[in-house]
């Protein structure tokens, strides 16, 4: 059980403190937009991203101790190994995850769910797909290093699968579940609970938990079952810079169209809609059918109780 305190803990401690620091660094902000022009556009983004951001600094600043209490001592307790099968098998999920969430893009613009509208010139829009594939590679790295790497590799020791990978899924969804909440009218101590709360509220509504919600735990799901069968990251940070790839670029090359029922075509999120889940489900069936376990691989070593 020390595994779950330890997760129960490090969630705590990053959601309370993003809250608590959030005002503090907002307020320092202003002070140096004050003093400085430069720092203007910092000043001026909405404080759900102090929120946001605040929220990322901790999650990966508290990661090292997460690591140290879940008593993972080497890089391959975590699955990271970068042999040329690991490289393989990146590069092959990550085609799998870029054509998933491609075709669920050229479905809704051949569907009329979405219109082609790259913002800017051809220089400005190419900048961003670049952007885009950039923090597919960084943000696919961190995630599948805490969630299946860290969080997942420590409960798998001490738990089967299934709880495993549903706790780890569970956890992976509800942080990429956020509302964007409105501007406060003024910013106080209390500020940044009053907006965590607001970013919670989606999970009120019922229309955005399905399918949304339901694409983000299968998309965790698979995740996890890649962990486990492969023994490795490389197939799970490929698949998921696939989808991420898509879920940045989506927003500034298509927008909303008149009439269509986002249900269906999903939001500027893509994920949020029943074309999107759809995929993830086949994608999920073939995976379970086709990714087996390497006999040559070792089981996930259990931790003798009070280690």
């Amino acid at each position: 059980m020390k595994s779950f305190r330890a997760l129960a803990l490090y969630l705590a401690a990053v959601v309370i403190g993003a809250a608590v620091a959030a005002p503090w660094l907002w307020w320092a902000m202003q002070s140096l937009a004050a003093g400085s022009p430069a720092w203007s556009p910092l000043a001026h983004q909405p404080f759900h991203r102090y929120v946001n951001r605040c929220l990322l600094v901790l999650a990966l600043g508290l990661l090292w101790p997460l690591v140290r209490a879940f008593r993972l001592r080497s890089w391959a307790d975590v699955g990271w190994h970068w042999e040329a099968a690991e490289r393989r098998r990146w590069a092959g999920f990550f085609a799998l995850g870029f054509f998933t969430l491609g075709a669920a893009t050229v479905l809704a613009l051949v569907g009329s769910g979405r219109l082609w509208a790259p913002q800017g010139g051809t220089g400005r829009w190419m900048g961003k797909i670049a952007g885009a594939a950039g923090t597919a590679v960084v943000v696919s790295v961190l995630e599948e290093f805490l969630f299946r790497g860290a969080v997942f590799s420590a409960l798998r020791r001490q738990s089967g699968f299934l709880l495993s990978g549903g706790i780890t899924s569970a956890v992976y969804a509800w942080v990429h579940f956020f509302e964007r909440p409105p501007q406060p009218a003024s910013i106080d101590a209390a500020s940044g609970f009053r907006t965590l709360g607001l970013m919670f509220r989606g999970f009120t509504d019922l229309g955005s938990l399905v399918p949304g919600l339901l694409s983000l735990l299968l998309a965790g799901w698979m995740l996890a079952l890649l962990r486990e069968r492969t023994r490795g990251l490389g197939a799970s940070i490929g698949l998921h810079a696939g989808w991420i790839f898509w879920l940045k670029a989506y927003g500034f090359l298509t927008t909303d169209a008149p009439g269509a029922d986002p249900r269906i075509w999903g939001t500027g999120r893509l994920y949020d809609g029943w074309v999107a889940l759809g995929l993830l489900a086949i994608v999920a069936v073939i995976l379970h059918v086709r990714v087996r376990p390497n006999p040559d691989e070792p089981e996930p070593t259990a931790v003798a109780p009070g280690c």
